[in-house]
């Protein structure tokens, strides 16, 4: 029996789990919509990677008067295509929105991989810093899910680049990567008997919930849902018990990144960026 392990074992893990990079990304270059679909003017950004991988974004102006901007980074499947319905309610509302995908996600070259997506965001950031249409105006960042696990833990790490935004928003984020893979591979039959393996074969130098309270003194408002089925509502809770003030946390009725299918979240989302300029 022993034998035979030691033989299913690495098929197994091989099958299920092909590198930890499928654990964490799961990406498509099929483009399921595009902001023209939801009645909204939007721009193709090119944007370099630190290591000269191209990547794509879409800019989506606001209507009207301009209130300030909005970075968006989704979470780890499929891409900026599918995830826009989260924000395409912004410009309306006078925001304009930069939504980045990662290396190897939609029409981005390379494959995603960290530490490797930190320089994307960064250079989404980068690019915001010298947009005109952003100066003087301000700027708010908007991670779902890994977009937020990956958006808080480059803010918290970097002074500099947190100091461009004037309030953080976690939606659905999540703790660390060895906590959330502990969590998924000990509720599947297939993979519990190798959580340990799995665990480690994670990276164990990017853990937000190291470096969410380095986010103080910008505001930080986390969002969580309480029949999140994807990344338990406990991961909300253990972020904002880490931060510092200033600090809300708002939980819903809802399920993973179902946030602003609400409207009363929506304009919860407003009233914090209105609250969150004026400090």
């Amino acid at each position: 029996m022993k034998k035979i392990l030691a033989i299913l074992f690495p098929v197994i893990l091989a099958a299920a789990l092909p590198g930890c990079k499928s654990l964490i990304f799961h990406p498509s270059s099929y483009m399921f919509s595009t902001p023209s679909d939801f009645g909204l003017q939007f721009e193709n950004i090119e944007l370099i990677s630190s290591d000269d991988t191209k990547l794509h974004a879409w800019w989506l102006p606001a209507m009207g008067q301009v209130k300030g901007t909005v970075y968006f980074l989704h979470g780890n499947a499929q891409n900026i295509s599918s995830h826009i319905n989260s924000v395409a309610w912004l410009p309306e509302q006078g925001y304009q929105v930069l939504l980045l995908d990662y290396r190897g996600f939609g029409r981005s070259k390379g494959t995603a991989s960290i530490p490797e997506v930190f320089s994307d965001i960064k250079a989404g950031m980068d690019w915001l810093a010298i947009n005109p249409n952003v100066s003087g105006r301000p700027l708010y960042l908007l991670g779902q899910s890994l977009g937020a696990a990956l958006g808080g833990f480059v803010v918290g790490n970097s002074p500099s680049y947190l100091a461009q935004f004037d309030a953080i928003v976690l939606d659905a984020g999540f703790t660390g990567f060895q906590a959330m893979t502990e969590e998924v591979t000990t509720g599947n039959w297939l993979t519990w008997p190798f959580q340990y393996p799995i665990k480690w074969m994670m990276p164990t130098d990017y853990e937000l919930i190291e470096l969410v309270a380095n986010i103080s003194p910008t505001p930080l408002l986390i969002v969580h849902g309480r029949q999140d089925r994807v990344i338990p509502f406990h991961h909300g809770e253990q972020l904002y018990e880490k931060a510092n003030r200033p600090k809300v946390l708002i939980e819903y009725e809802g399920g993973h990144i179902e946030t602003f299918r609400s409207v009363k979240m929506r304009q919860y989302l407003l009233q914090f960026f209105t609250d969150s300029s004026e400090m």
